[in-house]
């Protein structure tokens, strides 16, 4: 058996979904990148090239700004664009730990609330779940009713926004993607084999907050571990946490916050027409057992969300990352992959295609 990495294709998950970004790269480093992506490593020097800095913003805000007139048409809500795009695409599952994303988007609406700051973020649902999967789908109720009550709430006002996208699919994660400020990937480690959606808003200057899970560990190398959000445990951390009896209630109990934002789940704060909508919720990440850690990965998730929104108030050091990011995303092109596979699988040998 052997390991290989994914790969996305550059030609539609930039070129295609991003032309502007796409113009601006090959106007300063020529369009030898759409079929070579290593050649996205000389926009490393142009991260503090001030102008092109101020480019890549542009672009990004002219995307951000599409993407909330379609929210607006589409589900009525209305989306700041110069708020931090928190972007979580991606097959609804336990594994995935949309839930995790969930309780962050509940403490910090407490937080708000209560009088805390926070730099203003819109936070971006998108993702099916399979037919039968009870508690995926619950989740998307979960999401969807958090938003009617955050986004209603006078109180926060324009500083925090929920939005699931529904009918999440290729044409839409083209809107989505190019907007995106922060790509979140946060399985439990040793979950996801990989992954591609992480690398898609990566190349799409995103940053990245996520475990060190499938293609997070080389995205890092490649981007620099200053340039991306890693928190939680390890996947020996997760091993050595089963192994040991995980106790759920130990988190639960030790920490204030994820109290009150369980609490609220469980007592049908977000569900008033239902109070006990999300007891099985509440029941799955305590009674249950917490298969997959939200709960022991839940103080490092919130301490480094605090850290993307202290680098938000910067936009120029954001920038900056998100221009290493592009740049250090050529290893991640499926051209790479093939190529892998047809030298080390197939013994194959490329050959010149016809003009």
């Amino acid at each position: 058996i052997v390991n290989m990495t994914n790969g996305v294709t550059p030609r539609r998950w930039l070129n295609q979904a991003n032309p502007a970004l796409s113009a601006l790269i090959t106007s300063r480093i020529g369009k030898g990148w759409l079929k070579d992506l290593d050649q996205l490593r000389q926009l490393t020097q142009l991260a503090n090239d001030a102008a092109f800095r101020e480019r890549f913003v542009r672009v990004k805000h002219d995307n951000k700004l599409r993407l909330s007139h379609v929210i607006a048409k589409r589900l009525g809500i209305k989306v700041d664009p110069d708020s931090l795009f928190d972007v979580q695409i991606k097959r609804i599952h336990e594994y995935k730990r949309q839930l995790l994303n969930v309780l962050h988007l509940i403490t910090l609406y407490n937080r708000l609330r209560a009088g805390g700051d926070a730099p203003p973020r819109t936070v971006i649902f998108g993702g099916k779940a399979a037919p039968g999967y009870r508690m995926a789908k619950l989740v998307i109720r979960l999401i969807n009713d958090v938003a009617d009550i955050v986004n209603n709430d006078p109180l926060v006002r324009d500083r925090l926004k929920v939005v699931f996208i529904p009918n999440y699919d290729v044409s839409n994660a083209e809107l989505i993607i190019p907007a995106a400020d922060l790509s979140e990937q946060i399985s439990t480690a040793g979950t996801e084999a990989s992954g591609t959606g992480n690398m898609k808003l990566a190349l799409n200057g995103a940053l990245t907050i996520g475990t060190l899970d499938g293609a997070n560990v080389e995205i890092r190398n490649e981007v620099g571990a200053e340039n991306i959000f890693i928190f939680g445990l390890t996947a020996d951390e997760v091993a050595q946490q089963y192994a040991a009896g995980y106790n759920p209630w130990v988190h639960y109990d030790g920490n204030a916050e994820l109290r009150q934002t369980l609490d609220l789940l469980r007592d049908g704060y977000f569900s008033p027409e239902e109070r006990d909508r999300y007891k099985p919720v509440f029941d799955q990440l305590t009674y249950h057992g917490d298969h997959y850690l939200l709960l022991a990965d839940y103080a490092s998730y919130i301490a480094c969300q605090e850290q993307v929104g202290t680098l938000y108030r910067d936009p120029d050091a954001w920038a900056r990352k998100a221009i290493l990011n592009v740049a250090g995303m050529g290893k991640f092109s499926s051209d790479r992959t093939i190529g892998q596979y047809a030298k080390t699988i197939w013994s194959a040998e490329a050959v010149p295609r016809p003009a």
